[in-house]
């Protein structure tokens, strides 16, 4: 045409994938099939799957919650199908249709089919993300927790299963019935040593059900520890529009994260594994400085910038890391606070980790949400804040200012409601208990250092931390929340 349409020009140009889905089988069960996962073991088994010996590693995606009808109908109406969206730091994104999710499952729907499907011994491999708080386990302990009504319920009802745990408890039973094959069960959940926190709660649970399942299992199935990374917010209604409308698509479930990627992963498999290693994947003996590097540097960050930023007004992460004094909070968190006691993994730049970490939340591309890094502190603090905490209070010399502020703008956030703008807004803490409850609603700060998310230690006996934390609360209420991070800095 003599002519060029400007709406073509500024649509992306979407990648395909490059394999037939026609001659691909699932080697994969997935429980969880939320954005993180599509946009992070999806996206490597999207590249993975062009080698055409890697045909048997296709992916079936298994929802358990009765709120998944919605994005299992979306998935669905294209056969699993989805446009992933990456947005680069650049400006410069670049979209991909992914076609590694060849097979989806709602218990809903059918829940004996997600049953066989762990049951088949052509399924080699059990992955999840099913949250922090998804494992069940004590704050304090680390212990499985037998009584939960759902998990209780499951233990007595083998054959109606709600839980993850006791979907697979079901599906592995039958599988040791039927063949004896083993499989392999792979958390890619942000915990530390989520294989070991995994093996924790799915044994427990086994042992308590089906002593004969328990030692099966024991000989059978392997819990790899996992790093996962990859900042994907959540798609809400306005960014499937906006998605659409940049791809030239009609996806009803379109995904998008940022172009930073890594995943580590204990190379522990019971029945084989896909050669991701081919697509960057990283296989290693230990993931434990990996793990401890990211959560200590990016979850505990993403959390401590969380709260403050919320309260300041922010509702956008890329807007709040364009104020300075949120960066500097960041920075000195990190250089101060956890680079003494987070060893650096083999020959990582640990200064370049941490100024890649301060680039990837101002994103603008991305944008990500600060009310879905708020989400769920209660799961959040023990395994990105208190393991750190812990070594700072031990080290006796630590300057516990950041952390102390963290933890008051944590309780006014959860207490009040309210930013420092009169602004009121919701908290979502789905696994909140009415102990914890009482505990916020106290007018006494120190009550609310019992919360479940702390009882790691008894944080109320550290009396330079009370101090600080005492002196915050009354700064923030009096304040508000940026005018006391000022007076820190």
């Amino acid at each position: 045409p003599l002519y060029i349409d400007i709406n073509t020009i500024m649509k992306n140009q979407i990648l395909p994938y490059s394999y037939d889905r026609s001659n691909l089988s699932t080697g994969i069960l997935h429980i969880g099939v939320g954005n993180f996962h599509r946009a992070h073991e999806e996206f490597y088994t999207n590249l993975l799957l062009a080698d055409p010996s890697q045909s048997g590693w296709a992916i079936c995606g298994a929802m358990l919650m009765p709120q998944d009808k919605a994005l299992y109908e979306a998935l669905k109406s294209r056969n699993g199908e989805y446009t992933l969206t990456v947005c680069g730091r650049d400006g410069n994104d670049e979209a991909h249709t992914i076609g590694s999710l060849t097979e989806l499952l709602w218990a809903g729907e059918n829940p004996e089919a997600i049953i066989e499907k762990i049951a088949d011994p052509a399924t080699k491999i059990i992955t999840l993300t099913i949250t922090e708080g998804g494992y069940n386990t004590d704050r304090a302990t680390g212990d499985f927790m037998l009584d939960t009504p759902a998990v209780a319920a499951d233990l007595k009802r083998p054959a109606v299963p709600t839980t993850a745990f006791g979907f697979i408890a079901e599906g592995l039973r039958r599988r040791m019935e039927r063949s004896g094959a083993p499989v392999t069960i792979l958390s890619c959940d942000n915990l530390q040593h989520n294989g070991n926190t995994a093996r924790r709660a799915f044994m427990t649970f086994f042992e308590a059900q089906d002593t004969a399942l328990a030692e099966w299992a024991k000989a059978n199935v392997t819990f790899p520890n996992s790093m996962v990374d990859r900042i994907t917010p959540a798609t809400r209604p306005e960014d499937i529009k906006r998605l659409n409308e940049i791809n030239g698509t009609d996806d009803k479930a379109p995904v998008y994260c940022e172009d930073f990627i890594q995943w580590v992963i204990e190379d522990k498999f019971a029945a084989g594994r896909p050669a991701w290693e081919k697509v960057g994947v990283e296989f290693t003996d230990d993931v434990t400085a990996y793990e401890n590097m990211k959560l200590s540097l990016l979850n505990a960050s993403h959390t401590l910038l969380s709260y403050p930023s919320f309260l300041a007004g922010y509702r956008k992460v890329d807007a709040a890391m364009h104020d300075e004094r949120i960066v500097r909070l960041v920075r000195e968190f990190m250089d101060t606070d956890i680079t003494p006691f987070v060893p650096a993994p083999g020959d990582t730049d640990l200064a370049l980790y941490k100024q890649t970490l301060i680039e990837r939340f101002a994103n603008r591309s991305v944008s990500d949400q600060v009310a879905r890094l708020c989400f769920d502190g209660i799961s959040k603090f023990p395994v990105y804040i208190m393991p750190n905490l812990i070594k700072m209070l031990s080290d006796g010399k630590a300057d516990l200012s950041r952390v102390a502020y963290l933890f008051a703008a944590y309780r006014h956030y959860l207490k009040f409601h309210t930013d420092d703008n009169g602004e009121n807004f919701e908290i979502a803490e789905p696994w909140m208990t009415e102990a914890d409850k009482a505990l916020i609603s106290s007018d006494n700060p120190v009550d609310f250092l019992g919360l479940s998310a702390f009882t790691a230690t008894d944080l109320s006996k550290e009396e330079k931390f009370v101090g600080l934390y005492l002196e915050m609360c009354k700064a923030i209420a009096e304040r508000g929340a940026m005018p006391v991070l000022e007076s820190i800095l």
